[in-house]
């Protein structure tokens, strides 16, 4: 979509004269009109900020009608962008119009740096320093978000790649606010223990284009309290719980009426909602983001100890996070208040099995060993993300489809925010990097970071350095764009083109073709464990690059693909990266898909026309 296109799609407010008189017939009509009655023809929703910008300069009295901070603009500013209006007191004085600037000019720069993208980082992952365009920006943040938001939610299979972009600097935006905010969480006294509130914020890093907030996860929690409530108010009508205000913090310290709200609590949560671990697919992140514990109802011993402390906790039952090896257990305390405690004066509760309470001994029977009593104590916050974080950098390790290991990056950073000098993190940080080939030089700096920390890393870091600075040499010394053309002789034998939607023969997967070589360009080692000589034709044929419905991106040889005679979108997180549109039948090159191969998009029409004339022909048959 070409800039000029989107200047002229968005709306100039034109500035107000001085004084102008009303010469447009029947006008004195309208003005004579109460106030109140012109208000709302010109908050009606049919006019322009144009219109408004017109009618205002006829007479004075329109003019006061069309004051900047009266109801006319902010009616033009809440049509326009509806989402934004939630960051505005009612109590506040806002100049209307001047904000209904400030946010058109933003959507413009925003707009226009987005565009820039494709054409910058085409070649490669955008490198956290690539979006230094957008930090730099003057005015709200919040206004160039929205915009971000308005493009993401533009209709239909159009602006693809411009989706794409806005979807990676909108990602890298929130999350250096949430990275930000975290921090500063962490760096409140070590007694401030909102456990959920630091669960939230992991959550919204590794999500960051989804919306989740505290105070919509804290209101689900609320309206579980108030069943519980409903429950423990036919076990005992006098229970004190049921006097608590919200946002207060009693406690209460007979351990029957704590009793009687863990009771109220197991049947609320695992009968009435039920609530349960998830056994079946344990090893999903969903089940470490607290807003999917909610909406599944499931999750790991950590997340749903960690709802059902904070359940108990607004009751007045003072449970505690227990780090309990392999199993994240809460313990309730029995002992009698200042004495001194060991663990036999707990009772532990397994919020994964159902709430159920054990003793020390069935703790170490649930885990299958002994440990030793520091096992038992309770945890911080800090520890308690640490080990939430833990799990997930696991699980990114673990990461086979996603080509982008964006779940481990996202562990990853949120682990260093917490223990900024974890020498092996950062050793792996800069390897993903390296493997991934984004930021080179950020390598470096974490390459130099982990020499100063450990010297005996030398090896390994004098190894990635080499290499890395090997890499940026290469990128200096790269020459042009490498062109494909159809018609050249050595390319006789490629039969598909970029942009087709292709089905494997052998596999069944569905795919788009984004890239193409004459023969197989891979190395030796790659051709024999892919089991390529098997083929009637090796390696001697064309290869294709395709980006495939499961997310991965593979390299396939031409006699295993074949037309799809029932093409459908690919739901593949790079599309937008090589095309700007899907047409039903095929996608469409955006430009520098295109400059690579500029013969391929009239191959493409030529031959999807064909695929529908024969498959026309077999139905007439």
């Amino acid at each position: 979509m070409a800039a000029a296109a989107v200047d002229s799609a968005m709306e100039v407010v034109p500035a107000l004269p001085e004084e102008a008189a009303p010469e447009v017939a029947g006008l004195s009509c309208l003005v004579n009109l109460p106030g109140e009655v012109l208000e709302y023809i010109l908050c009606c929703g049919s006019l322009t900020a144009a219109d408004i910008g017109r009618v205002s300069s006829t007479c004075r009295r329109l003019r006061e009608l069309c004051q900047s901070s009266g109801k006319v603009w902010k009616e033009q500013f809440r049509v326009r962008w509806p989402s934004l209006m939630k960051h505005y007191s009612p109590t506040d004085y806002v100049n209307w119009l001047e904000e209904y600037k400030v946010r058109q000019k933003a959507g413009l720069e925003a707009r226009k740096i987005v565009a820039s993208f494709s054409k910058r980082f085409f070649s490669e992952h955008v490198p956290c320093n690539g979006f230094s365009d957008i930090e730099n920006l003057e005015g709200p943040e919040i206004f160039f978000e929205d915009e971000l938001v308005c493009i993401l939610n533009m209709e239909g299979r159009k602006a693809l790649t411009w989706k794409y972009y806005a979807k990676k600097i909108l990602y890298y935006l929130r999350q250096q606010k949430i990275l930000n905010n975290l921090k500063a969480f962490l760096q409140q006294p070590d007694d401030y223990e909102s456990y959920l509130e630091g669960a939230v914020y992991i959550d919204q890093y590794c999500n960051p284009l989804s919306d989740i907030s505290l105070k919509d996860i804290q209101a689900q929690i609320d309206s579980i309290v108030e069943l519980v409530c409903k429950t423990l108010r036919g076990i005992n009508s006098r229970h004190p719980s049921l006097a608590f205000k919200a946002g207060e913090s009693s406690m209460i310290m007979e351990i029957e009426l704590q009793s009687q709200v863990l009771d109220a609590m197991n049947y609320v949560l695992y009968d009435q909602l039920k609530f349960k671990g998830n056994r079946m697919d344990y090893y999903n992140a969903l089940n470490l983001y607290m807003h999917q514990v909610l909406i599944r109802r499931t999750g790991i011993p950590i997340s749903m100890s960690l709802l059902y402390l904070t359940i108990a906790r607004q009751l007045g039952v003072p449970l505690e996070p227990v780090n309990f090896p392999s199993h994240f257990l809460l313990r309730w305390c029995q002992g009698a208040e200042g004495a001194t405690l060991d663990i036999f004066d707990y009772i532990y509760i397994d919020a994964f099995g159902k709430g159920k309470q054990l003793t020390v001994k069935e703790c170490e029977y649930l885990i299958g060993q002994h440990v030793t009593a520091a096992l038992y104590g309770v945890v911080n916050v800090k520890k308690v993300l640490q080990r939430m974080v833990g799990n997930l950098l696991s699980l990114g390790k673990r990461e086979g489809i996603d080509q982008s290991y964006q779940l481990l990056r996202d562990s990853l950073d949120l682990y260093l925010a917490m223990y900024p000098d974890q020498v092996q993190l950062l050793l792996l940080q800069a390897r993903l990097y390296f493997h991934l080939g984004i930021w080179p030089e950020k390598v470096l700096d974490i390459l130099q970071h982990i020499q100063t920390l450990d010297p005996g890393q030398h090896g390994a870091v004098g190894y990635l350095v080499q290499h890395t600075l090997e890499h940026i040499e290469r990128k200096k010394e790269e020459v042009g764009v490498e062109v494909k053309l159809r018609s050249d002789e050595k390319h006789r034998d490629v039969c598909y083109s970029i942009g087709l939607i292709m089905k494997h023969k052998r596999y069944g997967y569905n795919c788009v073709i984004y890239g193409w070589d004459p023969t197989c360009m891979m190395g030796h080692e790659w051709i024999r464990n892919m089991n390529v000589h098997s083929l009637p034709h090796g390696h001697h044929q064309p290869f294709y690059n395709v980006l495939v419905e499961d997310g991965s991106c593979r390299y396939a040889a031409q006699e295993n693909l074949e037309y799809n005679v029932e093409p459908q979108e690919i739901s593949h997180p790079d599309v937008g990266r090589y095309f700007s549109e899907f047409t039903g039948t095929h996608y469409i090159p955006n430009a520098e898909l295109e400059i690579r191969y500029p013969e391929d998009l009239e191959f493409v029409y030529e031959t999807v026309q064909n695929i529908y004339s024969a498959k026309k022909e077999n139905i007439d048959e």
